[in-house]
């Protein structure tokens, strides 16, 4: 089996809040458990009140959502993990 690829949040940060240490997670568009296709959106996070949708670094299934709708989260935190298609 191969291993989940992390959803990381510093791979949506906007280039122009680098001094920003802190998002927002906004919504989940997906579930636990959901097929997602590479580049598909799976959350939307609020930078600075700027929105940013996240896409998924891989075509396969969602397996954890690691940061709920509504928290805040750390710039690099883990978003979630998608375990790819084999």
């Amino acid at each position: 089996m191969t291993d989940a690829v992390d959803v990381n949040s510093a791979d949506s940060w906007p280039d122009d809040a680098d001094d920003v240490a802190e998002g927002y997670l906004a919504n989940w568009f997906v579930r636990e458990g959901s097929a997602v296709d590479e580049g598909e959106t799976l959350c939307e996070i609020q930078v600075e009140k700027v929105s940013i949708d996240v896409a998924a670094p891989t075509t396969g299934t969602v397996a954890e959502r690691l940061v709920g709708e509504g928290d805040d989260f750390a710039r690099g935190d883990v978003l979630a993990r998608v375990q790819p298609s084999a």
